[in-house]
């Protein structure tokens, strides 16, 4: 079962879809013109139902099946928001708005489930219901958990979810996935020291809140190192380090440090929080000051569901002859929300030898268009087969 021939035929005009949602990149929940132009698609493939506004600026289309013997409802799902990036890539198309870009593939992802929402609209060969959501703010907005608290998953009985990554470095239309964890749990933490500031050539006078967080700093690396089962994943990184002087004659008065957590489990996460909070407490009381963390978590692990996964992963080597084990990603991802709510999978499609995602040259490979929109549509026909 290889890519779809309606979709070799469909992928000029999905290309142009793609490049007018680059062109025109929004960030976050600012997604009005995005989710309008999804919404105008939708309605002109003649879907049964659509309805803006959930979960802010989210769409859902609703596409019924020649036949519903069973009730089952399958929920395909893509992200539509940009990134506050300076694009860089020169194109004829590159964005319009300055300091914003689709640096992830956001464009590619909506446009391949557009693609194969027109599909599944003009054949309907499946029996049951297929829900097509369009997410805003996947890019630390947490617009998928909106989405689910506006209550999208009860409202439309959606059964189970599936979503799509474009992947560069690998193959054009191959594909990847794993079972379980698969992408990071994304916490950060904000860390203000306080010590005594003073005159730097008198530093028996101050509490020194420079050598404080410099010994803070390197610490926190043996939550990885010494608290961590080896076996279990945990990166702890300290990404801004901030003196509340910039004078060369100055001991500060505060030091503030910023960074990020991502961990695969929920053992590893509260150790992780536990240990940020003790050790800079501990060594701030070593020097003589004082320490306040205030730790946010972020997108819970994005954790595949088993049976779905096979599922997932029969279906792409049917359709590109390749779907290899998919290596764990320190990254966030929040369809984590929507496979706590229903059981699903989220696989990894291959975007070519192209610049990583999130840098200001990357762009999505419209190559891989056809093999997107296969795997989603095969999702459906194969899990909901017609009975007519």
């Amino acid at each position: 079962m290889p890519v779809k021939n309606r979709f070799a035929e469909l992928q000029s005009e999905i290309t142009e879809w793609r490049r007018d949602i680059h062109e025109n990149p929004e960030i976050l929940f600012e997604t009005h013109r995005t989710s309008a132009l999804v919404a105008e698609k939708l309605k002109e493939f003649g879907c049964d139902e659509i309805v803006t506004g959930i979960g802010r600026t989210g769409v859902v289309g609703v596409i019924k099946g020649k036949s519903d013997s069973t009730g089952k409802v399958i929920g395909l799902r893509a992200d539509m928001d940009a990134l506050p990036i300076l694009e860089a890539t020169g194109l004829d198309y590159a964005s319009k708005t300055d300091g914003a870009m689709h640096a992830c593939g956001h464009d590619g992802h909506t446009a391949m489930l557009l693609g194969a929402a027109k599909y599944l609209s003009e054949t309907r060969n499946f029996d049951g219901t297929v829900v097509v959501i369009f997410q805003p703010a996947e890019e630390g907005g947490g617009g998928g958990r909106e989405m689910c608290e506006d209550g999208m998953m009860d409202r439309w009985n959606i059964q189970e979810v599936y979503g799509m990554h474009n992947w560069p470095g690998k193959p054009v239309g191959s594909f990847g996935i794993r079972a379980g964890a698969f992408f990071a749990a994304t916490d950060q933490f904000d860390i203000t020291l306080e010590g005594l500031g003073g005159h730097a050539a008198m530093p028996q006078k101050t509490v020194d809140t420079t050598v404080m967080a410099a010994q803070a700093v390197m610490a926190l690396q043996t939550i990885a190192s010494r608290n961590a089962d080896p076996v279990d994943q945990v990166v702890v990184s300290v990404t801004s380090f901030q003196t509340s002087s910039n004078a060369f004659n100055v001991i500060p008065q505060t030091v503030q440090m910023k960074g990020t957590v991502r961990t695969m489990s929920g053992e590893m996460r509260d150790l992780a929080e536990k240990r940020i909070n003790e050790i800079c407490a501990g060594v701030a009381a070593t020097f003589g000051g004082a320490a306040d963390v205030n730790y946010i978590r972020g997108y819970p692990a994005m954790v595949n569901h088993e049976e779905q996964t096979e599922f997932a992963a029969d279906v792409a080597r049917k359709v590109s002859g390749d779907c290899e084990h998919a290596d764990l990603v320190m990254g966030g991802e929040d369809f984590a929300f929507m496979l706590e709510e229903r059981p699903g999978a989220y696989i990894l499609v291959g975007n070519g030898d192209t610049a990583a995602v999130h840098h200001p040259e990357y762009n999505f490979n419209d190559e891989a268009i056809p093999a997107g929109c296969s795997w989603w549509a095969e999702i459906v026909e194969q899990r909901m087969p017609s009975t007519i």
